[in-house]
């Protein structure tokens, strides 16, 4: 036995017991007749005292971060520490062990790793998660599981696990492909999501489906989106609607949240916003309803505006209220920002309505008396605001124009605090347009139109409609989902639409396709993100410091040196030549 106590764990009530310990040396301060040391371990920190000439002597060879034992009598501290748990009691050592000696240099300090440069940390990344607040998110990440876990339990849902070796399927994102060995030529893909695979348990008549999925997807990595690899809530259910999903979504994620947090987090029904409404009204479909600041359409207002930079263009405002308080520094900068390459708009013209309504600064002079008043009355324009303009064609002005809100709301302190403000995004577009102007999926290809067969028939695809859904949270797509498609005619229609043949949607999704003609049930689900869930609730900015190994910006994996190249045998046993 190594301890028969945990370090967090001692309290005055154990003076004078003998007790054993184990963790690493936090610190080590030697005043000369005594050694203090900073026990640690996952439950605490206990202070050690080592006042034994002999075991002073081999308290020399002890360095931080090492792993040791130490056997000792419980005392009452003199000069208590209210900052820690232990901070009542001491522990003089009677007998030390080294358990695993640390070297002299360590590549960092483990308590100041926020100073660190991140692809050193994760190059270390076993001690990386020494550090107090990493290793607590990765002990809450296993606390939100468990209760997700046991919620679903609750609500009757059956956990089922399904293949990590999948089939290629065009969801969104370029696929992992698995060379077989066994089939010379042939691939294997690595699930983006289990869509197909919960889709057939449904026709195999299981009720509510449920497992904490690993999806894998070939895309850029951002602060909320780890590259490579990633987990989700997902589940399913036959013979439901929209409204049942949402319903366990309002059941389950408020109720985690409330468990890990002690912000005010929202109570469902959640506030439901048409995807074309988010668009006009926020500039995305995420939007963070904690920023007060709305988007509005003045592109009738300057029809015959004689202001070159607005003619012909849609013109999208933001109104500050008492933004006029800003200097011209403030207004500068904001035109710098919107200048940048993640904005990509030519300018951002503004002006002020002071304390008196006079208009002033920026494109002021450019502003007619009319314009003036209708900015007063139709678009509620009040004394001591300042209105941002967005000009360019559509879809560039509302993206604009979202980047500059959620912009205006940091820079201005606007965002409502320690809350979790929730929101379904619905209706979304079953089409788009894709880069080479083709009509694509914009969501979920199997989902189910609005209007099922004879919206497909009979509407210009681009403006039907599809039961799809995300709930979002303080700005991030928390959970995708959508009522399915399980009506073999209309899935034909909907991927020819897409152009695809009913041969190609055979080939690439036949289990679907044949099982949907044995008597499917209608079903539906969501998978909310688990990694950005657990990224809100610990307030963090990085997705990466709520995963125990992620990988970098550049979607490797520092500590396994992950991707690497692979000896020729290993190619040829799965039949491959690079050219490279």
């Amino acid at each position: 036995m190594y301890r028969t106590k945990n370090c967090g764990e001692l309290t005055i009530k154990n003076v004078e017991e003998t007790v054993e310990l184990a963790g690493w040396i936090q610190k080590i301060r030697n005043l000369g007749g005594m050694i203090f040391i900073d026990l640690r371990d996952e439950f605490g920190i206990t202070q050690i005292i080592i006042n034994d000439e002999n075991l002073q002597n081999q308290a020399k060879e002890l360095t931080t971060e090492s792993c040791i034992h130490i056997k000792g009598k419980v005392v009452e501290r003199t000069n208590k520490n209210n900052n820690i748990k232990t901070g009542e009691i001491e522990v003089i050592a009677e007998e030390i062990q080294i358990l695993g000696k640390c070297k002299n240099t360590l590549p960092f300090e483990i308590n100041t790793t926020q100073e660190v440069r991140e692809d050193l940390r994760l190059e270390y990344r076993f001690l990386d998660l020494r550090n107090e607040k990493l290793h607590s998110n990765i002990l809450l990440r296993s606390e939100i599981l468990k209760t997700l876990r046991q919620k679903m339990d609750e609500l009757n849902f059956t956990e089922i696990q399904t293949p990590i070796l999948a089939n290629s399927s065009p969801e969104g994102a370029r696929d992992y492909l698995v060379p077989s060995r066994l089939n010379p030529g042939e691939f294997y893909a690595l699930p983006q999501a289990p869509q197909q695979f919960k889709q057939l348990l449904m026709v195999s008549g299981f009720n509510k489906y449920y497992q904490i999925a690993p999806c894998f997807r070939d895309e850029d990595p951002r602060a909320d989106r780890a590259p490579g690899e990633f987990y989700q809530l997902d589940f399913e259910m036959s013979f439901s609607t929209q409204e049942d999903v949402f319903k366990i979504i309002e059941e389950v994620i408020p109720y985690t949240f409330k468990k890990f947090t002690n912000w005010q987090v929202d109570e469902g029904p959640f506030i439901r916003i048409p995807y074309k409404e988010a668009m006009e009204k926020y500039g995305i479909d995420k939007p963070d309803l904690r920023n007060p600041l709305i988007i509005q359409d003045a592109t009738k207002l300057f029809e015959q505006t004689e202001f070159n930079n607005f003619k012909g263009k849609t013109i999208k405002i933001i109104i500050v209220p008492e933004g006029a308080k800003q200097g011209r520094k403030f207004f500068d900068k904001m035109e710098e920002y919107a200048k940048t390459d993640e904005v990509g708009a030519k300018g951002l013209a503004w002006t002020k309505i002071e304390e008196t309504g006079e208009l002033t600064g920026g494109i002021s002079k450019f502003i007619t008396e009319e314009i003036a008043e209708k900015l007063k009355t139709e678009y509620k324009a009040q004394n001591n605001s300042s209105i941002f303009f967005i000009a360019d064609e559509f879809e560039k002005a509302q993206k604009i124009a979202g980047l500059i809100r959620i912009e205006l709301g940091k820079r201005l302190d606007l965002l409502q605090k320690n809350t979790y403000k929730f929101c379904f995004i619905v209706d979304f577009p079953m089409y788009e347009l894709s880069d080479e102007g083709t009509i694509d999926f914009s969501h979920n290809p199997f989902s189910m139109p609005q209007g099922g067969l004879k919206a497909l028939q009979t509407k210009d695809p681009l403006e039907i409609l599809a039961y799809q859904y995300d709930l979002v949270c303080n700005g991030y797509e928390m959970a995708s989902g959508a009522v399915r498609n399980h009506d073999p005619e209309i899935m034909v229609k909907a991927f020819e639409i897409a152009g695809y043949s009913e041969k190609d949607v055979k080939e690439r999704f036949g289990a679907l396709y044949n099982a949907f003609q044995y008597g499917t049930p209608p079903h539906a689900g969501a998978a909310p993100g688990i990694d950005r869930m657990i990224m809100l609730i610990a307030d963090s900015q990085n997705i990466r410091e709520i995963i125990a190994f992620p990988k970098n910006k550049k979607a490797r994996d520092l500590l396994m040196r992950a991707p690497s190249q692979v000896n020729e045998q290993q190619l040829k046993d799965v039949h491959i030549k690079l050219d490279v």
